[in-house]
């Protein structure tokens, strides 16, 4: 599991930096307590993603999290203007309802049969100006007005929602709940680790691990994220018959709109030459899958 890897190397790198201030024995013994911890964690909290076939770390379950995301959404509606009866809200919830169908097409063919059941899945456009759009955590998916421009038509629709909706089926809002939790482990492993040390030593120590494990292991997870959303939501919409070349002239388009972007190591997505590259690179794998359920043409 990526998550697991890079909060390795970066105990790794802490201890590397922290000998000047005579933190080595201790980083070694919290270094160690995290291997267990994560060993624990892979055996006991993990689950299989059934777009890549991945173990993912993710110990939160539908119904921890299915509820309060709901009660978020209801929330975010209520205090929120929502579009309705106009042509572009009824694409909206025709364009994820095709998604949808084809994730259950998908599901059901490689043996993941009421993989959905505890979804409740509800489209809904809102009108505001940002560039935006999300999916919570148990299907509840918002389409703001201000990207529609920059989507252009349904298919460039369809790349946005597919993406927002891959998010959803692959539990990300749990794995990152869940790798938020560790992360606190971390820290108060650490502060337990050096309560006999003074309070110079102790800043220092949580100084380092509150920037590093937010550059080095919590920013990379994200980015993990937005690319495996990126690449299974290229595969939803060929299968649901829209052309999956359009989503890297999609980003191209968001490209040309965004403004300075922060270098890619310190943001929470990939830059979007990086998006562009590899939807450019999956899109002829996202029609060959397509093929398997006899899409053989693309809108």
């Amino acid at each position: 599991m990526l998550i697991v890897k890079a909060s390795i190397n970066f105990l790794r790198l802490v201890l590397r930096f922290c000998t000047f201030i005579e933190l080595k024995p201790i980083i070694m013994k919290i270094k160690y307590l995290f291997i267990a911890i994560f060993t624990m964690v892979t055996v006991l909290g993990c689950q299989t993603n059934p777009f890549t076939g991945e173990k993912n770390l993710n110990f939160v379950s539908h119904e921890q999290i299915f509820p309060a995301s709901f009660a978020q959404y209801d929330q975010f509606l209520n205090e929120n203007k929502v579009v309705t009866g106009t042509k572009e809200a009824q694409m909206v919830k025709n364009v994820g309802q095709k998604i949808v169908t084809a994730a259950e097409r998908y599901l059901n063919a490689n043996g993941y049969q009421g993989y959905l059941k505890d979804f409740a899945w509800e489209f809904s456009l809102v009108q505001d100006d940002a560039v935006n759009a999300f999916a919570m955590p148990g299907g509840k998916t918002v389409v703001y007005t201000g990207i529609l421009p920059i989507a252009k038509d349904e298919t460039g629709l369809a790349v946005i929602m597919a993406h927002e909706v891959a998010h959803a089926l692959a539990d990300h809002g749990a794995q990152r709940m869940s790798a938020a939790q560790l992360q606190q482990l971390g820290a108060v492993a650490g502060t337990v680790a050096l309560s006999g040390k003074s309070e110079q030593t102790q800043q220092i120590f949580a100084q380092a691990y509150g920037l590093g494990s937010q550059v080095g292991v919590m920013l990379p997870f994200s980015r993990s994220h937005e690319s495996e959303a990126d690449h299974i939501g290229l595969t939803l919409m060929a299968i649901a018959g829209y052309n999956p070349d359009e989503a890297a002239q999609l980003w191209q388009r968001m490209q040309a709109e965004a403004g300075q972007a922060p270098p890619e190591f310190l943001s929470t997505h990939p830059s979007n030459q990086t998006r562009i590259n590899n939807l450019t690179q999956w899109a002829p794998q996202a029609k060959a899958e397509a093929r398997k359920y006899g899409v053989t043409s693309f809108k």
